[in-house]
C-alpha cells in the first residue's frame, strides 16, 4: 500500500524541524500529513525526537509503517493530547540521525567493495547510531579480508565523493548493473525508485537518509567479524568520532 505520508527526509535529509498537521491518532500512535521522521526500515533504526503543540512536547520513541494502512506511526510518550487538524512542530534527534546518516552511507560503500571485489550479497543487517552490522554471502572469509575491504571503504570516504539522491522509473531503475545487492530480493514494484548514487563507487535503490558527501562519514571502523553460518559471514563496523 502507498504510504500517504509525505517523506519530506527523502528529499532532504539535512532539515531538523518541520511543521506537519495531524492526519489521525490512535492512542498514543500520532500520524501526519508529512515527516522529518524515518521509520525503520531498509535495515535502518528509527528516528527519534520530539512533537510539540502550544509549548507543550511528547517524546517520539518509535517510528515505523503501520501495518494496516501504510502510513508513518509515530509513538509517542508523554500526555500531549492531538488530534486530526492540529499543526505540530517535529523537531529531530539530530545527533541520533546524523550517526545514521554516517553508518548508512558507509555501508553502501562496504557493500559495494564487497560485491566488486567478492561477490559478496548482503543477506542481513541493521544500522543503529552506535554501530551497524551487515551479514555477507560468503562461505569462508577470514578477518584480513573485511580489513581490506574496510581500508579500501575509507579510501573511498576521504575522496570526498558528492552523494547523489534521485528517482527513476522502476524499469529504468532495474538495468542498472548491481543495482540490487542484497540477496533474498529486489525492491518492491513501485511506480519510481529512489536511487542513492556515490558515482564511481556505488548505485543502489534507497529509501533511508544518508551524508551529502562521503568526508562527512569520518572513519569506519572495523569492530568484529562473526561466523553466522553457512554461507552468512557478520561485519560489524562503527565510524568516528
Amino acid at each position: 500500500m502507498d504510504c500517504l505520508t509525505e517523506l519530506v527526509y527523502q528529499h532532504d535529509s539535512y532539515i531538523k524541524e518541520l511543521d506537519a498537521k495531524v492526519v489521525y491518532v490512535v492512542g498514543n500512535k500520532v500520524f501526519l500529513d508529512r515527516t522529518i521522521f524515518h521509520p525503520r526500515s531498509g535495515g535502518v533504526d528509527n528516528d527519534k525526537g520530539f512533537i510539540v503543540k502550544d509549548g507543550s512536547s511528547a517524546r517520539v520513541e518509535s517510528v515505523y509503517y503501520d501495518r494496516d494502512t501504510g502510513d508513518v506511526a509515530h509513538e509517542i510518550a508523554g500526555d500531549l493530547q492531538l488530534k486530526p487538524g492540529d499543526v505540530v512542530r517535529l523537531v529531530l534527534d539530530w545527533e541520533r540521525r546524523y550517526r545514521l546518516m554516517r553508518l548508512h552511507t558507509a555501508a553502501h560503500i562496504i557493500s559495494a567493495i564487497m560485491y566488486s571485489e567478492y561477490n559478496a550479497l548482503i543477506t542481513g543487517g541493521n544500522v543503529s547510531p552506535e554501530y551497524a552490522y551487515d551479514d555477507y554471502s560468503l562461505e569462508s572469509a577470514d578477518k584480513a579480508l573485511f580489513q581490506r575491504a574496510v581500508e579500501m571503504a575509507n579510501n573511498v570516504v576521504k575522496r570526498g565523493i558528492e552523494v547523489k539522491v534521485y528517482w527513476l522509473p522502476y524499469d529504468e531503475a532495474m538495468k542498472i548493473p548491481g543495482i540490487v545487492k542484497l540477496a533474498s530480493r529486489a525492491p518492491p514494484r513501485v511506480e519510481k525508485l529512489r536511487i542513492v548514487e556515490i558515482p564511481g563507487v556505488d548505485v543502489q535503490a534507497d529509501g533511508g537518509p544518508h551524508v551529502k558527501n562521503t568526508l562527512e562519514i569520518g572513519e569506519i571502523a572495523l569492530l568484529r567479524v562473526e561466523n553466522k553460518g553457512k554461507g552468512k559471514k557478520r561485519l560489524y563496523f562503527s565510524v568516528k568520532p
